[in-house]
C-alpha cells in the first residue's frame, strides 16, 4: 500500500477553513469540491493513458488520451458525494459508480446498504472517494468490495486520515495494489472514533443532520 500526503499550501489553507466549526454548510461544500480537484490531481498521476496522433495548427504530433477501460469513480455514500463534482471536473470521461457504506456508531463496524457498480471490474482503475479515513473499517470494506469484483488498481482519495486508520488498511489490504491520497494526516482518533483535530462529521457538515 502506498500513501501520499498532498503537501501544498493551498490545500492546507482550504483545510483550515474546512475545519473551522463556524464554517457554514454552503461554504463547506464549496471547499470540499475545491479540495477534491486539488487532491484528484495528485491521485490521478498514475491514470492509464494511450498514445494518440493529432494535428496541431502547425504540425502532426503524438499526445495521449485516457485509455480504455475508462477509470471508475466510486464515492462512498453519503459524504463521498460531496467530493464527486471536484473529481469529475478533472476526469470528465470517467464512469461513476456508487457504494453505500455506514458505520455502526456503537461497534464502529461498517455495513453495506447500497451499491451501483459493474459486476466485472477486471482491468479497471478505481478511484474511491471518502472524506474521512478514521478507523479504516468502511474504506477497507469498500476497497475489498471492488477487489472481489476484479479491480486490480485502486486509489482512495481522502481529505483527512488518522494514523490508526492507515495502520488498519495496511493490515487488511496487504499484497494489493492500493494507493491512499490524503489532504492531511491528523494526530489520532478519540474514544468515539472521530479524527482529532479533524473537522467533525463530514456528512452532517455537508448536508445537515438527518
Amino acid at each position: 500500500m502506498r500513501v501520499h500526503v498532498a503537501d501544498h499550501p493551498l490545500i492546507t489553507h482550504k483545510l483550515t477553513v474546512l475545519r473551522d466549526v463556524k464554517t457554514p454548510s454552503p461554504v463547506f461544500r464549496a471547499l470540499v469540491e475545491e479540495l477534491m480537484t486539488l487532491l484528484a490531481y495528485e491521485g490521478t498521476r498514475g491514470v492509464r493513458v494511450e498514445p494518440i496522433e493529432i494535428q496541431t495548427p502547425v504540425s502532426p504530433t503524438t499526445g495521449v488520451r485516457i485509455a480504455e477501460p475508462r477509470p471508475l469513480i466510486v464515492p462512498i455514500l453519503r459524504a463521498g458525494l460531496g467530493m464527486l463534482e471536484g473529481m469529475t471536473k478533472l476526469v470528465p470521461t470517467a464512469e461513476v459508480g456508487f457504494l453505500g457504506m455506514a458505520r455502526n456508531e456503537e461497534t464502529l463496524e461498517p455495513t453495506t446498504y447500497a451499491e451501483r457498480l459493474p459486476d466485472d471490474l477486471s482491468g479497471r482503475q478505481c478511484f474511491v472517494l471518502d472524506p474521512m479515513l478514521a478507523t479504516g473499517g468502511s474504506l477497507a470494506a469498500a476497497i475489498e468490495f471492488l477487489l472481489k469484483r476484479g479491480a486490480t488498481d485502486v486509489t482512495a482519495i481522502c481529505i483527512l486520515a488518522a494514523p490508526e486508520g492507515l495502520a488498519f488498511l495496511e493490515r487488511e489490504l496487504e499484497g494489493h495494489d492500493v494507493t491512499i491520497v490524503l489532504g492531511a494526516l491528523d494526530e489520532r482518533l478519540n474514544e468515539h472514533g472521530y479524527i482529532v483535530p479533524g473537522l467533525g462529521d463530514a456528512g452532517d457538515r455537508l448536508y445537515g443532520t438527518v
